[in-house]
């Protein structure tokens, strides 16, 4: 890999807050960029990747909106761009005041016989609108008669470019101030903004991309430290430990050993999807536990699996596990998809227990009851625990109120309890007790459905259990099963439209996908986010 190559894999990783990102520009100037040649850097890029996706004369007529900040003034440069590239360009600035430079950057578009207005409507049937009104750090409602033109906008169909991040939403919780910009289209300065990873600003960012402009990473480092405590899972990250290579000597349980514990008679699928998900990740093997009335359907559906039946309540549960399974001798444990909370007993032996664990579904319901915190804290080995946000709330009380806020409330609660904790959302934020978040920048809606959160506790599982057997770091694996898990929703949405991907297929594309993916490797950070 070359330093640029470098360079940008670290660049993509980066996720900022408002904070953050002003000193880093503030090193910048004080390293003597001026702040006009930045300016006009950053907008020449805008303007090329716009003039790439919506050249002439498929588009001709693009409104601008302007602001009175430096976003605005970014906004004007690319106004000029555009009118000498013979665009007709018209111009919204409802503000009057503004910046000196973003001011000057006015006074010379406007002489160039670009039409300014102080109303949108005559903006409202160009082909195109690129939105410059407020960058980072807006922190006030937007209200009055621009809340009222960026709501006529929001009415309209033309394609919308945000600059930076959509007018109207918080740089860093991704709130909407009042009201926002619901772009098609965002061009994300520099790094990426927190903001944009929350799901309350999903409905407004559309497809986002970042524009780098070669921030000097000595400066990036300067500001957040070491160890950046929010980061994005990118396809350099995930792929690094993707396919898991494997020695030319080696037999099935140096390759990992995975006990599953999952099922019920109600819920006999979720087993089977927790199974699947773990041959997809190629553990070397898979034990499951079901309850005994299951076992031969499960001897069927997997037949490499070990499959043993357990005793069970008068509930299709699992009442408790047979002398058979030594817990020790796992190298991980999966525990809870299916499982319902008749197998109480079940849980509380596993969290007892001195192995990695991976708890999902009742296996969280069961901690919720037995208290997340104290328990959890007496546990010394790896836990990882993979809510969904009601489950969440339940696991962590003490946090429901930031639970809007993902990034926050993960890394709270892998904080004090010592687990690693995959909140599974659109964008799934996952937090580790140093502190640490790594957010997947990329999914898709087709995931909402039934299982998909079992196949993705056995694809975890698996590569854990791999990762202890080859005694390389679990934390990674975490990233890697949860990016792999949505790029196969990705490509089998691709192919079968998002109302066609039920948790079957998807286990079906976790290899179908997987050559695809280690060929694309750094294409797919290009991308949206």
């Amino acid at each position: 890999m070359t330093p640029q190559q470098n360079r940008q894999n670290q660049i993509h990783q980066f996720i900022v807050t408002s904070s953050q990102m002003s000193a880093i520009e503030e090193r910048i100037f004080a390293a003597g960029m001026p702040v006009a040649a930045l300016m006009e850097k950053v907008a020449q890029a805008i303007f090329k990747r716009l003039f790439a996706l919506y050249p002439r004369p498929g588009v001709q007529r693009v409104g601008v909106l302007v602001g009175p900040g430096h976003n605005g003034g970014d906004a004007l440069v690319v106004a000029r761009e555009l009118h000498f590239a013979g665009y007709e360009v018209l111009i919204y600035r409802p503000l009057s005041k503004s910046k000196e430079l973003t001011q000057q950057h006015g006074e010379y578009v406007a002489s160039l016989g670009v039409k300014f207005f102080d109303q949108i409507e005559p903006l409202l049937d160009c082909d195109l609108i690129v939105d410059g009104l407020f960058g980072f750090g807006l922190e006030r409602s937007i209200s009055g008669e621009i809340a009222q033109g960026i709501d006529r906008l929001n009415e309209q169909s033309q394609s919308v470019i945000s600059i930076d991040l959509p007018s109207g939403l918080h740089t860093d919780t991704g709130e909407v101030l009042g009201t926002a910009i619901q772009a098609t289209h965002t061009f994300c300065l520099g790094l990426w903004k927190l903001g944009l990873f929350h799901d309350q600003a999903l409905a407004y960012v559309g497809k986002a991309e970042l524009i780098d402009f070669d921030i000097p990473l000595a400066d990036i480092q300067a500001v957040l430290g070491d160890r950046n405590p929010i980061q994005r899972i990118t396809s350099t990250v995930a792929l690094a430990h993707l396919p898991l290579p494997r020695p030319q000597l080696t037999h099935k349980y140096k390759e990992g050993h995975l006990l599953a514990i999952c099922g019920s008679q109600r819920y006999m699928g979720a087993a089977l999807l927790c199974g699947l998900g773990a041959k997809a990740s190629g553990v070397g093997m898979l034990t499951i536990a079901v309850p005994k009335s299951l076992k031969p359907y499960m001897s069927q559906q997997l037949a490499d699996a070990l499959v043993v039946g357990c005793p069970e309540t008068a509930s299709g549960a699992i009442a408790q596990l047979p002398d058979s399974i030594d817990l020790s001798s796992f190298g991980a444990i999966a525990c809870g998809c299916g499982l319902t909370l008749d197998a109480m007993a079940v849980v509380q032996a596993v969290l007892e227990s001195d192995r990695p664990l991976i708890l999902d579904a009742d296996g969280l319901n069961a901690l919720a009851q037995l208290g997340t915190i104290p328990t959890l804290c007496q546990r010394q080995a790896f836990t990882l625990l993979t809510p969904h946000p009601g489950e969440f709330k339940r696991l962590f009380p003490e946090v429901e109120g930031e639970a809007e806020d993902g990034v926050r409330a993960v890394r709270r609660a892998s904080e004090q309890s010592g687990a690693v904790v995959m909140l599974k959302q659109a964008r799934t934020a996952i937090g580790y007790p140093d502190g640490s978040v790594w957010i997947n920048p990329e999914s898709t809606p087709a995931l909402a459905r039934g299982g998909s959160g079992d196949v993705l506790t056995g694809l975890s599982s698996g590569l854990i259990a791999q990762a202890i057997a080859r005694k390389i770091p679990l934390e990674p694996l975490v990233q890697t099963a949860v990016w792999w898990h949505a790029q196969s929703a990705i490509s089998a949405a691709s192919v079968r439209t998002e109302l066609g991907v039920d948790a079957v297929t998807l286990s079906d594309y976790l290899l179908r996908v997987l050559p695809q993916l280690a060929r694309s490797g750094n294409d797919i950070d290009s991308r949206s986010q």
